[in-house]
């Protein structure tokens, strides 16, 4: 999809900063076509909260994930009716690589030899937020340099990317910022224990030695004639 929708832009010479639709001849029914794939996979996102109930991972049903798939699904019946083409292809092609890379890293996860080097999952996290700030970019652009793309749809989408930069960054801070820093002083407070510990151990032991002592002096001193 991610292709398509790149070679169907090039094209038919899309311009990135505002793009009518039906105005980009024989590449408009090619971006149509992928886009309507892209709408059908939203649907087949759906099946990721399935498999969150039967294995159980309510803990991974947040908020986020409930608005975000409930949401999209809606919103792209909508532009297949109304935008199917011209402006709409950005944010779509820009959310297919992201999930190139997203599936990969849960496809790669399946495999228990593989896990322990897969080192880069906040980082689709950060492409995520990148995404929705380029894509509310390349919408603002289309607001103040109009070329005849419907005006509400522009004026929807921002509004809709900033509350998911919104939760995006909330998810990020609280999964890795928070539980780092609550790692970090969990091992300082480990260190801290463990150093006590011994400091204590070494202190104890120290004065059974010495009562020890005192108690040899004082037999030795009291067998003395």
């Amino acid at each position: 999809m991610q292709i398509g929708l790149v070679t169907g832009a090039w094209q038919g010479g899309y311009n990135f900063f505002c793009q009518d639709t039906h105005s980009g001849g024989e590449a408009d029914m090619k971006i149509v076509r992928v886009l309507w794939w892209y709408y059908f996979s939203k649907l087949i996102e759906f099946m990721d909260t399935f498999f969150f109930i039967l294995r159980k991972n309510n803990h991974q049903i947040t908020f986020l994930h409930v608005y975000h798939h409930a949401t999209m699904p809606n919103i792209w019946w909508f532009v297949m009716n109304w935008v199917p083409c011209g402006h709409s292809y950005f944010g779509a092609s820009f959310n297919s690589f992201i999930h190139v890379l997203m599936y990969s890293y849960y496809g790669l996860s399946a495999i228990p030899a593989v896990r322990p080097y897969l080192w880069w999952k906040k980082y689709i996290t950060q492409g995520q937020l990148i995404q929705f700030v380029l894509t509310m970019f390349q919408t603002t652009c289309a607001v103040f340099r109009p070329c005849g793309f419907p005006m509400g749809w522009l004026y929807f989408q921002i509004c809709y990317l900033i509350v998911l930069i919104v939760l995006f960054s909330n998810f990020y801070i609280q999964t890795y910022k928070k539980r780092g820093v609550s790692r970090r002083k969990e091992c300082q407070n480990g260190s801290a224990a463990s150093l006590n510990g011994h400091a204590n151990g070494v202190s104890s032991v120290d004065n059974v030695t010495q009562r020890k002592l005192r108690k040899g002096l004082t037999h030795v001193q009291m067998s003395t004639p």
